[in-house]
């Protein structure tokens, strides 16, 4: 911090007490010839008035003095956050150990004795010089390192918010490409017109009823509109057939779920690789009997279980070709008469625990025997789901 003791002197300022003039100006003269900035003071009082002017370092001062004497002047020093880190060097007399003790309740940093010795005065204005700068020097390290601190904080803040737009960015971008996929599924059998947002709709009514979370529910929410994604892979005149299938033809239609699963693998977006749990299982059965694995109970995931329902349930709420829609009453007591068989007990209890949703998600979207993509866009992006 400092080459020579010459160095260390100008860069303190000292500011002398004493109400003797004498011995006043004869202290300030030796402290003055070492190199310090030196400033005197009569009293207390007057020592209060230079703190604010001189601003020293240190501050050597006689205790006894008229209108505030040394110890008083000493607490006024420390008790204030603005100069507690100017070192006081309390003058006393030889012995005087009671005041000394008063000296260190008051803060004093040091004593003198008097007589003042020069060689002893000297040096403990180097001690505690020595002490203020290098307690300058570390609150100025602190401060540089607090605003460095401050300085990564930022810049970690930014970084961040730089990650949370990419991510945004990039979820937009993978919700893009559901919507896509489910307007390609769409096009192939317009005559289910707003069945995939009613699935959607229906499946996340039943996924706040079980308590599923945020997360959960919007993978749910997206992933849901893909169930039927495989179809694009079953030829127009099977997909599109008036009448009942062939059990040649069932074999085929079956395989949508395959399919569905085979567009959506080797993905890393999340909602596709729901969407393709839900296309590959969302025809298994609770009893096993389903396909296209034959899975049962618990083995079949949890969303697949959901669509199930779900899409039964819209089935046979919908028109078709070969027959007019279902009263929802008696849509429900199919679903229910299932329970145990074709469905988790669990997921068509909590079904039918929400009929009055049900019923207001049916009504609210109904089919107009058109594709409705854009409405499910704007839905979703709405947060209606």
């Amino acid at each position: 911090m400092f080459n020579s003791e010459q160095d260390l002197a100008r860069q303190i300022r000292v500011l002398v007490v004493d109400d003797d003039p004498e011995i006043r100006d004869f202290l300030a003269e030796i402290l003055a010839e070492e190199g310090y900035l030196v400033e005197t003071a009569p009293d207390g009082l007057s020592a209060v008035e230079k703190i604010n002017t001189f601003k020293p370092d240190i501050i050597l001062t006689d205790y006894h003095m008229p209108k505030m004497d040394g110890i008083t002047l000493c607490k006024m020093i420390k008790n204030n956050p603005e100069t507690m880190d100017i070192g006081v060097l309390l003058i006393t007399g030889i012995g005087d150990f009671e005041l000394r003790l008063q000296g260190l309740s008051a803060g004093a940093d040091d004593f003198l004795s008097k007589p003042v010795q020069l060689p002893e005065l000297i040096a403990r204005i180097k001690s505690l010089a020595k002490a203020k700068l290098y307690h300058d020097f570390l609150k100025d390290y602190q401060r540089k390192l607090e605003e460095e601190v401050e300085k990564k904080t930022a810049d970690l803040l930014q970084a961040n918010l730089a990650l949370e737009l990419a991510y945004k960015e990039l979820e937009d971008l993978s919700l893009e490409i559901v919507y896509r996929l489910a307007r390609a599924a769409e096009y192939r059998d317009e005559l289910t017109g707003n069945h995939i947002q009613r699935i959607s709709l229906y499946c996340v009514a039943v996924g706040e009823k079980l308590g599923l979370t945020e997360k959960q529910l919007d993978l749910l929410r997206y992933g849901s509109i893909l169930h039927d994604i495989g179809k694009l892979g079953i030829p127009d005149e099977i997909l599109l057939k008036p009448g009942s299938l062939t059990p040649e033809e069932w074999e085929i239609m079956r395989k949508h779920t395959i399919i569905g699963a085979e567009i959506l693998k080797g993905t890393r977006i999340s909602y596709l690789k729901v969407g393709e749990r839900i296309a590959l299982y969302h025809h298994e059965r609770w009893d096993g009997k389903g396909y296209p694995y034959g899975l049962k109970g618990e083995k079949i995931p949890l969303f697949a279980r959901i669509v199930t329902v779900a899409d039964v349930f819209d089935a046979l709420t919908s028109k078709r070709p070969y027959r007019d829609a279902m009263d929802p009453e008696t849509a429900f007591e199919i679903i229910s008469s299932g329970r145990g068989t074709q469905f988790d007990p669990l997921i068509v209890d909590t079904f039918l625990s929400i009929k009055p949703i049900i019923l207001d998600i049916r009504a609210l979207y109904q089919d107009e025997g058109e594709s409705h993509l854009f409405s499910l866009i704007k839905s979703l992006r709405k947060g209606n789901f």
